[in-house]
């Protein structure tokens, strides 16, 4: 797949398509037609999605009206309350948390620390987006996930932006009042599947995500994994393997990994084929260092350097826990290794506006996904997959905490 190929993905894709929405079902319907298109057969697979439309939502500081987001699926209603400041979720800032409306320094929240805030007594939760020096005002759209609220009860949420909120804290604001109205439903995301079979009943799996936040083209995260799995499947469509190359373009991955646990929750009778996990989340930008993180044995670590080595093409590379697609697949037992090539944030933002085609560079991805086939080659060739089927302690470790399955320690 040459550069002006990979560039047309980009251009087809170049709107925001996030979780259920669609369109989110348009581009799922695309990557499917582009698989049909190089000659490999793929299907779409629904997974149903917690949504909400909030039809109003408004955020009052001492009687004064707030500029806001409200979180879909976090109820509706009205709560009114003193306002407290929260630089942090430690023990004892938590302890100032009883009835009243929390303004948190972030943008979001783990499953702990909101059952710690819930059973701290807060009666609401206000969070800060943005930088204080973009040229915009922007507000993303955020959900209260069920993931995160568990069995506790639902606080009504709303996202104000930065500079917002550091005028509330420099005026001392006293009380707060959030009020917000939506209608909550059952959603439809979707993955897409297609398949290279090989010799054998077994499979390398390589994963994707294709949807986006509510304010970003997500071509840098993560339309260009997409274009790499594609760029894979191109050049590997023709090969002759022992492992078969199954593709995974998972819906819903910003809210949550959706599409990834729903793949490893729906085909869990499949996993013991699958000998590895490939997973592309961000590549092919203008700058920044190629990185792998390999929730499996420290030796697929140490060859992913070697092999950079070999070809040209340096690799920092470590084992651990990437926030992707790889980790419900790692969760599972099955050898995961996320891909990426990561720039600051500064000259290749996320889940935001500047998430653009501008920020990508079609030479690097031509770059990127060579290495990433000849990576897949060598393992699809393998008379036996190198990979041990073991994920280490500490990766365990690492995977439980992140997956809110153990408190993280401090």
């Amino acid at each position: 797949m040459d550069q002006k190929q990979l560039k047309q993905i980009f251009l087809d894709t170049d709107f925001v398509h996030k979780s259920g929405t669609p369109e989110e079902l348009k581009v799922a319907e695309y990557l499917k037609a582009q698989c049909e298109a190089l000659g490999v057969s793929a299907r779409i697979e629904a997974f149903p999605v917690a949504m909400g439309d909030v039809e109003e939502a408004h955020v009052f500081a001492d009687g004064e009206e707030i500029p806001c987001k409200g979180f879909a699926c976090c109820g509706s209603g009205e709560v009114e309350a003193e306002l407290y400041y929260m630089p942090s979720l430690d023990p004892v800032s938590m302890a100032g948390a009883k009835d009243r409306i929390v303004l948190l320094d972030q943008q979001g929240i783990g499953y702990f620390d909101y059952q710690d805030l819930v059973k701290a007594g807060a009666k609401g939760i206000l969070f800060r987006y943005n930088d204080m020096h973009f040229p915009n005002h922007d507000i993303d759209e955020r959900d209260l996930r069920p993931h995160v609220v568990g069995d506790a009860p639902k606080l009504l949420s709303a996202m104000l932006h930065v500079s917002d909120a550091v005028k509330l804290v420099e005026r001392s604001a006293k009380r707060a009042k959030i009020v917000i109205r939506q209608t909550e439903y059952d959603g439809e995301s979707r993955n897409v599947i297609a398949e290279i079979p090989g010799r054998r009943p077994e499979w390398i799996t390589l994963s994707a995500h294709y949807d986006t936040t509510a304010l970003s083209h997500g071509s840098y995260d993560n339309m260009s994994g997409c274009a790499g799995l594609l760029g894979v499947m191109d050049a590997l469509k023709d090969a002759a393997l022992n492992y078969g190359l199954r593709f995974v373009f998972c819906g819903s991955e910003e809210r949550g990994l959706l599409g990834s646990k729903a793949y490893v929750r729906d085909h869990e009778s499949e996993l013991e084929s699958i000998a590895l996990n490939v997973n592309l989340d961000m590549i092919g930008c203008t700058m920044g260092k190629f990185i792998a993180c390999v929730s499996a044995e420290e030796a697929l670590a140490s060859y992913l350097r070697y092999l950079g080595a070999e070809l040209n093409f340096p690799v920092a590379s470590r084992t651990g826990v990437y926030s992707s697609d790889s980790t419900p697949f790692a969760d599972k037992g099955v050898p995961a290794v996320s891909l990426a090539r990561i720039a600051s944030g500064l000259v290749a933002p996320i889940h935001v506006r500047y998430d653009t085609m501008e920020v990508m560079s079609m030479a690097q991805m031509e770059k990127d996904v060579a290495f990433i086939a000849e990576f897949t080659r060598r393992m699809a060739v393998s008379a036996a997959c190198p990979v041990s089927r073991t994920i280490p302690e500490s990766v365990r470790k690492e995977l439980d905490e992140y997956l809110f399955k153990k408190r993280k320690e401090h």
